[in-house]
C-alpha cells in the first residue's frame, strides 16, 4: 500500500494529529492538497511541529487565505481550483494524503471530496471523536464514500475510550476499527509517537 488518505468525520476531530501520527510510523511523506486558513502556517506547520521531518512534507497544489470550506476559500481569494491539479504525486515510499473537514466538504461548487477520493481509488481512513454525535457523523461518513466506491480501510478515533459507540460504529458500519489516540495534554512529537504505537498495528495500514 503507497497511498492512505485520511479523512474526518467533521472539522477538528483531530485527522491532521492523526494523519502526523501516521506519516511518522510510515517513515512516509505528507501531503495535504488544499489548504484553506494560513493563520497558524497551516496544517503542514503542525505535521511539521509534530514530527514529520520538512523534506517528507509536499507544498499544497492551493494555499488559501480564509479558514473556510475550500470551493469558498478560493472564490474569496479569486482562485479556481482546477481538480486535474489535485492528483496524489508519485512518491518513493508510502503517502499519507490529508483532505479537509468531512467527506462531504466541497472542493469546489462541482466537486465534493468524497467525489475526489473516488478518482483517486485509494484507501481511506475515517477519522472520527469518541464523543457524542460520533455515531451519526461515522455512519454518515461511511455511507457516503462506500456509495461512491471508496475503498475505506478502516475507522480511527480520537478522544476518551467509548466502547459502546465505537464498536456499534464498527458493527453497522462494517469497518475496521483501527484503533484510538487518546488526547494528549502537552501534545507533543514524542508523545504522540508512543501513543500511536501503543494504540495502533502499523500492519493494519501496510
Amino acid at each position: 500500500m503507497t497511498t492512505i488518505v485520511v479523512t474526518g468525520t467533521d472539522t477538528d476531530v483531530g485527522k491532521t494529529v492523526f494523519a502526523a501520527a501516521l506519516t511518522t510510523a510510515l517513515g512516509a511523506t505528507y501531503w495535504k492538497p488544499v489548504q484553506a486558513g494560513l493563520d497558524e502556517g497551516g496544517d503542514a506547520s503542525t505535521v511539521a511541529a509534530l514530527g514529520v521531518q520538512r523534506d517528507r512534507i509536499l507544498p499544497e497544489a492551493y494555499r488559501l487565505t480564509t479558514p473556510c470550506s475550500p470551493h469558498r476559500a478560493a472564490e474569496i481569494d479569486g482562485v479556481e481550483i482546477d481538480p486535474d491539479r489535485l492528483v496524489p504525486p508519485t512518491t518513493s515510499g508510502p503517502l499519507v494524503v490529508e483532505g479537509a473537514g468531512g467527506v462531504l466538504v466541497p472542493v469546489t461548487r462541482t466537486l465534493l471530496y468524497a467525489d475526489l477520493f473516488a478518482r483517486w481509488g485509494q484507501p481511506v481512513v475515517i477519522v472520527a471523536r469518541t464523543g457524542l454525535g460520533t455515531i451519526n457523523h461515522s455512519l454518515l461518513s461511511i455511507e457516503a464514500l462506500r456509495a461512491r466506491g471508496v475503498p475505506l480501510l478502516g475507522i480511527a478515533f480520537i478522544g476518551t475510550a467509548n466502547e459502546d459507540s465505537e464498536a456499534i460504529v464498527a458493527d453497522i458500519g462494517q469497518v475496521r476499527r483501527l484503533g484510538r489516540l487518546p488526547r494528549l495534554a502537552p501534545l507533543t512529537a514524542r508523545d504522540l509517537t508512543a501513543a500511536f504505537a501503543a494504540n495502533f498495528r502499523l500492519d493494519d495500514f501496510r
